[in-house]
């Protein structure tokens, strides 16, 4: 057993955003190394502030499912046949992201807390920075 008390954890930028003005920041709960062999990848505690979005960004071999506790966001979803769809987010929706697709922004006047859980497919794929 492991207990994570994530009010004793600090907010740092995410591993896709500029350290020196992220987008979203995030508290790592629980990494690979941390878990059992098996598809999880990581389970963060995030906060998108009020104006933020994410830097643009794909994950090569990882589902996301995205978890909202507080605020309203927005979610740009980029479909492999290129393909945009918007969904409207707030507390208590969840959405599952597949690979190389999301983007998302505070459209709210509140930050955007949720939890992000990755699941990948074990293929050793990259975070890529697109923009």
């Amino acid at each position: 057993m492991r207990v994570v008390r994530g009010n004793e954890r600090d907010f740092e930028a995410a591993s896709h955003e500029d350290p020196s003005d992220p987008g979203v920041l995030k508290k790592v709960l629980a990494s690979k190394a941390d878990l059992n062999p098996g598809r999880m990848q990581m389970l963060n505690w995030s906060l998108l502030k009020v104006g933020k979005s994410f830097r643009r960004h794909y994950h090569e071999d990882m589902q996301e499912v995205f978890v909202i506790l507080a605020g309203q966001a927005r979610m740009h979803i980029e479909e492999a046949d290129h393909t945009a769809i918007v969904v409207d987010l707030r507390a208590g929706d969840a959405i599952l992201v597949e690979p190389h697709i999301p983007g998302m922004e505070n459209t709210g006047d509140e930050d955007v807390t949720y939890l992000v859980f990755g699941l990948s497919s074990e293929m050793e794929g990259q975070t890529v920075v697109v923009g």
